[in-house]
């Protein structure tokens, strides 16, 4: 591979075919000069990137890291590639290094962001939040910083997108806020605190992902039994109320309605997940 163009003594880009690849190693590009070879046993890192913007884009943030940043990157990618069994991809190292690059910025300054998806990484996606603190703990250690939990979370979703493409992603955490949101009203409503090791608990949480992924997907569902529908409604007022609130919470965000099935079978579920939490409170 002949060089191109030489960014620093560590990064150069190259020419693959008819392709431009920017490749990485410890002073790989030391004393070499554009149209020279760089032969692939002397590279530790080559990105493969599909447009031109990302190649000048990532050159630029290459070019300018430092080589511990770098490698630090490497570290936490092996990880998580172990973590899930799958093989990452460039934008995925690259993408960790800026949003890295960025937060140890952030941090000189004393500036952390929290998430707002803590609770939800942490239920849906725990291996991911587990790569995301094993990288935490790797960036504290050696930059000497305190990063909080939340910094986790954000590292953990780059995972989590390595895994899902970008309107699944946005689809994701649009599913995880809204089933963050509805536990609340429910939690809300009847002043408790549900158990979530229950069975009743797992059972609802099921149900609830279902329901959100009609929602996000907008697919029909035939409403049919309404006589049902009638006889939980006078069986568990308390739970036919708090489900008026989720409908007020669905139509503000989805601008669609529950199903009359939808209204009964979440009426069943949260009466069976806050009937014992509140003979429990009672005794």
């Amino acid at each position: 591979m002949k060089v191109s163009q030489i960014l620093n003594n560590n990064v150069a880009i190259v020419s693959r075919g008819d392709n431009e690849v920017i490749v990485y190693a410890k002073g790989l590009a030391f004393r070499k000069k554009v149209g020279q070879v760089i032969h692939e046993n002397e590279i530790e890192k080559t990105y493969v990137l599909d447009s031109n913007d990302m190649l000048e884009h990532f050159s630029y943030l290459l070019a300018h890291s430092d080589a511990s940043h770098i490698t630090l990157v490497n570290q936490i990618i092996a990880y998580g590639e172990e973590k899930l069994n799958e093989k990452s991809n460039d934008y995925l190292s690259l993408t960790l290094l800026d949003h890295i690059e960025f937060a140890l910025k952030r941090a000189a300054k004393g500036q952390f962001i929290r998430s707002p998806l803590t609770w939800e990484v942490k239920k849906f996606y725990p291996q991911h939040f587990e790569i995301g603190m094993y990288a935490l703990d790797l960036i504290n250690e050696q930059f000497q910083v305190a990063f909080p939990e939340d910094e986790a979370v954000s590292i953990a979703l780059h995972f989590v997108n390595l895994q899902e493409d970008k309107n699944n992603l946005d689809e994701t955490i649009r599913s995880m806020e809204s089933l963050r949101d509805i536990l609340s009203i429910i939690q809300y409503h009847f002043q408790i605190k549900l158990d979530e090791g229950s069975l009743n608990y797992m059972r609802l949480m099921t149900h609830l992902q279902y329901f959100i992924q009609r929602l996000l997907t907008k697919s029909n569902h035939e409403e049919s039994d309404t006589i049902l529908n009638e006889q939980i409604k006078s069986l568990y007022k308390e739970s036919f109320e708090c489900v008026q609130k989720i409908r007020v919470y669905v139509q503000q965000k989805y601008a669609c309605d529950l199903t009359i099935d939808e209204e009964t079978y979440l009426m069943l579920h949260i009466h069976r997940v806050t009937h014992r939490s509140q003979r429990e409170r009672t005794e």
